[in-house]
């Protein structure tokens, strides 16, 4: 490797696909450039800096998603035009009302199946285990539309605040973001923070909370159940919920305390009807992206090897669809 990178080597198409092979990669890879919003983002960091995990997976993703782009006519990206940056909270409520009416909802119900949801804004989501100590999420911005990549490692509630944040940055077109914590920032007026609250925002919409908070409490329900109610029905983890009636002055911090300790349990699933969802469980990939790679297949321009490859290895083969014999005559158009 120190005579190749010194230029006192040359290197072989065999030693350059055990290479590849060696590190997980295709061969591909040293011959084509990243794509562009990677390519900015490495040129941000320290020469030499280690590359965590998540920054490689996504930029497989990248790469296997722009082929399967430019190979599928059918398949197509949107963009949406971007927001404004929000300065205040006050912005950063209004932005998350814009990004609701956006998807459809209203003010009052819970953002299910996001994944899908935010898809036909032009976000495929990916949710793959990464790792405990990997980064929570990361998304980057395509010439059409972009990636969100999510540690499928996190508890649900955590995997749909990390899509909603990844959401976030996608809307203000930002060209890459790696999240390491979502929502654990210290400094309540930096950046990040600010995408936290517009997270809980969409998934949390004011008016929908506060009115379901008042009516379990008026009903008699205490602390933990009312909290267990709504975060079941908006499907949010504790903390998130505790953080967002705070923000919304629904509860004090002695309140948010007992909010963020309170468990759903198996009684309460049965007593208080709950609906329990496990999305984005890993290993999960965009439908429209699943329906691209078959139809690629289907057609016969990528081989079921290939097909697998682009479906980072969460099918099996036999899970393919059978393709139809070709007629005798059609070794004409291969053969001139």
């Amino acid at each position: 490797m120190n005579k190749i990178e010194n230029g006192l080597q040359r290197v072989s198409a065999l030693q350059l696909a055990r290479i590849a092979d060696e590190l997980g990669v295709r061969i591909e890879w040293f011959l084509d450039d990243a794509p562009p919003a990677i390519l900015s983002h490495r040129n941000l960091r320290e020469p030499g800096a280690a590359s965590p995990v998540i920054d490689t997976v996504i930029e497989r993703i990248v790469r296997d998603v722009e082929f399967v782009l430019a190979e599928d006519k059918k398949a197509g990206l949107v963009t949406v035009d971007p927001f404004m940056r929000p300065t205040t909270n006050a912005e950063v409520e209004a932005m998350a009302r814009h990004a609701r009416s956006l998807l459809g909802l209203d003010d009052q119900e819970p953002v299910k199946e996001i994944a899908k949801v935010v898809a036909p804004q032009g976000l495929l989501v990916f949710a793959l285990r990464l790792g405990a100590d990997s980064a929570d999420a990361a998304s980057v911005m395509l010439e059409r539309g972009g990636i969100a990549l999510v540690n499928g490692d996190l508890q649900v509630g955590r995997r749909r605040l990390a899509v909603a944040h990844e959401f976030a940055h996608y809307l203000l077109a930002d060209e890459y973001a790696v999240d390491w914590r979502v929502a654990e920032s210290l400094d309540p007026e930096s950046w990040e923070a600010r995408l936290d609250r517009f997270a809980r925002a969409l998934l949390l919409p004011e008016p929908g909370v506060t009115g379901m908070w008042n009516r379990c409490v008026d009903s008699g329900d205490d602390v933990r159940t009312a909290a267990v109610r709504v975060a079941s029905y908006y499907r949010v983890d504790m903390s998130t919920l505790a953080r967002r009636l705070v923000e919304l002055t629904v509860i004090d911090h002695s309140g948010a305390h007992l909010v963020r300790g309170a468990r759903t349990t198996r009684a309460d699933i049965v007593e208080l009807n709950l609906v329990v969802a496990d999305e984005l469980a890993p290993p999960m990939l965009p439908r429209e992206y699943e329906l691209a790679v078959l139809r690629l297949y289907r057609q016969e321009t990528i081989s079921s090897a290939r097909a697998i490859d682009l479906l980072l290895d969460t099918w099996e083969e036999s899970s393919l669809p059978p393709l139809q014999p070709l007629p005798e005559d059609a070794i004409w158009t291969f053969v001139r």
